[in-house]
């Protein structure tokens, strides 16, 4: 990949990831015109010089928005977190864009663990993942849960909101890296 594009997903990674911490928000005029720069300069690039061509560009697009639309339907992510990936996955072609996510998933979670201690909140957080795993292998939906009072040990409750643009600006990068270097 030439280093215009990564140069370029950089700056827009970055600047999304400052947004998020702020404002808890990706702006659209950021998200939207940085996949069209992303499928256009893929499509304009020879192959010999990093451009990935028009329909990789497309499919990593799809790659980046399907792969996390089960969690914003979830409600467990934003649409800005699942618009900024779809335009990541634009520059990265759709293997570059699988490979990307694993790392932005990984990145995610020490994140997740990281606001958690900070916030103090450690305890609620693992104590939700426990139930998830738990809830999940019999079968059921944290929904089926009846919230007990306060107590620490009582349904699943949200420890926080995460600015995952953040994950995915440092999944990326990692990723980037070891692409690169690796």
């Amino acid at each position: 990949m030439i280093s215009f594009n990564i140069g370029f997903l950089l700056l827009l990674l970055l600047s999304a990831a400052w947004h998020d911490i702020r404002s808890h928000r990706i702006p659209n005029v950021l998200v939207f015109p940085g996949a069209v720069v992303g499928v256009l300069s893929n499509a304009m690039l020879p192959q010999e010089m990093g451009g990935l061509g028009v329909l990789d560009s497309l499919a990593g697009l799809g790659v980046g928005l399907v792969l996390l639309l089960p969690l914003y339907l979830l409600r467990a992510m934003g649409a800005g977190d699942v618009k900024l990936m779809a335009m990541t996955g634009a520059f990265l072609g759709a293997r570059g864009a699988i490979s990307a996510l694993l790392c932005v998933l990984l990145a995610g979670g020490v994140l997740a663990l990281g606001v958690a201690w900070r916030q103090g909140k450690l305890r609620g957080l693992l104590y939700n993942l426990k139930m998830l795993l738990f809830i999940g292998a019999a079968g059921g939906s944290m929904r089926d849960l009846p919230v007990v009072g306060n107590h620490p040990d009582s349904a699943a409750e949200s420890v926080g909101k995460l600015p995952y643009g953040v994950a995915i600006a440092a999944g990326t990068m990692v990723y980037l890296g070891l692409a690169h270097w690796g």
